[in-house]
């Protein structure tokens, strides 16, 4: 198959690429740097030109509300009017667990915004909610970090190696459209300060957890059941503490 990437220079975009790459598939890692710009539509139609499925997996360079809002809809958008010029089989989208469940985040408003173009551009579709990358733990200390304290929220999050997301979704990329919604996760919740505080313990850090219910995390304050996926989520089978020993170890 011929697959473009929307954001194939990132995180998951790059390990998606490698992925399907070594599958067999030919593979448009599709970025501005390459001359595809989804916002403004440059480059986008003779992107996809030939292609059989479309994988976003790009984040908007701004979290603040009106930014993130704009990208997400305006990509979607432009997106869908290429795939239709060019036929695109299947677009294939990576959200996050708890998108629907969070409306005080203004990302996550963005997401879900973004997941009902998605649904309604008349284009076979497969949407990925993934739970919270276990990279993802000095992003959140930092944001939480005020002084030698560290303000994280106590609700149970479910998160999981990119690895596991990135096999997850080539799973969901090969495959036919799902029309639907479905999630990968961790293997086990944990709380979000426990989460945190083995980070900080693990890697020498002196900052110190703070455990704060009303913590915000995207903007919203967080419950239990935010960001834990539903029933019969694709599941990760790495612990967190081996992905960060096996990370310390190759440093």
């Amino acid at each position: 198959m011929k697959i473009v990437v929307i954001g194939g220079s990132g995180l998951i975009g790059s390990k998606l690429v490698n992925k399907l790459r070594q599958l067999g598939h030919t593979v448009n890692a599709a970025s501005p740097a390459s001359g595809v710009n989804t916002i403004t539509g440059e480059g986008l139609n003779e992107a996809l030109k030939g292609t059989d499925v479309v994988v976003d997996v790009s984040n908007s360079p701004s979290f603040e509300d009106k930014a993130v809002m704009d990208f997400f809809t305006k990509s979607t958008r432009n997106q869908g009017s290429a795939e239709a010029l060019a036929g695109v089989k299947h677009h294939v989208a990576m959200s996050i667990v708890g998108t629907d469940r969070l409306p005080d985040s203004g990302y996550l408003r963005a997401k879900l915004a973004m997941e009902a173009l998605i649904r309604t551009s008349g284009i076979p579709y497969s949407i990925l909610r993934s739970t919270q990358f276990f990279e993802f733990a000095a992003q959140i200390a930092q944001a939480g970090t005020t002084g030698k304290e560290v303000h994280i929220s106590t609700a149970l999050f479910q998160p999981i190696a990119s690895d596991e997301v990135v096999a997850a979704l080539t799973n969901v990329v090969v495959g036919t459209p799902l029309n639907a919604i479905t999630e990968v996760a961790g293997p086990a919740p944990m709380r979000m300060c426990d989460f945190i505080a083995y980070y900080l313990h693990a890697t020498g850090d002196p900052r110190q957890v703070v455990e704060d219910k009303h913590a915000r995390y995207f903007g919203a304050e967080l419950s239990d059941n935010s960001l834990v996926p539903g029933p019969n989520p694709h599941p990760g089978k790495i612990k967190y503490e081996d992905w960060l020993s096996k990370q310390l170890i190759h440093g």
